[in-house]
């Protein structure tokens, strides 16, 4: 494991990353010895300066929930980070695609949080019974260290890769639908790129969402009600740039619609 001097440069990094928009090398390639638990504790580092500075936690992240993104990005288990309040869109907004670097999208889930939940034995029907309602949604991508030969460490330390997320559509209570068969469709200026069913994320999109209770339970974590989880993605990564147009159709739920300018 690292000493806390080299977690702190670490995060010192990608701090600097995002402003310039200009990818560390691998982080495993010069610390061939640094952890899953050092990566945690380097995005712990640049999540409580961010909360010193003023940014307000509203939710986190579960990514490479599904076989599609675990072979999109050679990982093989799932990972989280932090969403700030600076991070959230609605449908229909004109976002600036300057403020993310290798900018992706991909087709997720919300949930939304009426009640706290806790590991470490949480379960399916735990998340079902704390959800508010369940929401469309599209996470952008960002990252910030190198993409050849990223490792899961690289991944985590660059909060999971977390840009923003896009919400839209029609909210639905977590039982009032088969959340596993919500499908949808993914536009880049009017032509479409991917589809997916939720299904893919676990056999079920809840599954992400008590992985995360769970697993952030050991380090004495847990979720808030209010707190909004991106249960992870059920499509492959999109590429976008300046200029495109990007619009996800969700059947039944309806859509979200957002330009990158």
């Amino acid at each position: 494991m690292l000493d806390q001097a080299t977690r702190t440069a670490i995060a010192d990094e990608l701090v600097e990353a995002t402003r310039t928009g200009i990818p560390v090398p691998l982080i495993t390639k010069r610390h061939p010895g640094m952890t899953v638990e050092d990566a945690y504790a380097v995005q712990g580092i640049w999540k409580d300066r961010s909360i010193a500075a003023g940014r307000r936690l509203v939710g986190r992240k579960i990514g490479l929930t599904s076989k599609v993104m675990q072979v999109a990005t050679g990982i093989t288990e799932p990972d989280y980070g932090v969403i700030f309040d600076d991070m959230v869109y609605e449908t229909g907004a004109r976002i600036e695609i300057d403020q993310f670097t290798k900018c992706r999208v991909e087709v997720e889930l919300a949930f939304v949080l009426a009640k706290p939940l806790s590991g470490p034995n949480c379960t399916l029907f735990d998340v079902l019974d704390a959800t508010a309602y369940v929401v469309p949604a599209l996470e952008i991508l960002s990252a910030h260290v190198e993409m050849e030969g990223r490792t899961i460490v690289d991944t985590i330390s660059d909060n999971a890769a977390m840009g923003a997320m896009i919400t839209g559509g029609t909210p639905v209570k977590p039982n009032d639908v088969d959340l596993r068969w919500v499908s949808a469709l993914l536009y880049r200026n009017e032509t479409i790129e991917e589809s997916g069913v939720a299904a893919a994320v676990l056999n079920h999109p809840a599954a992400g969402v008590h992985w995360l209770a769970n697993k952030i339970a050991a380090h004495g974590d847990s979720m808030a009600a209010g707190e909004i989880i991106l249960a992870g993605s059920f499509t492959r990564p999109m590429w976008v740039y300046k200029g495109d147009t990007v619009h996800a159709d969700y059947g039944p739920l309806g859509s979200i619609t957002c330009q990158f300018v």
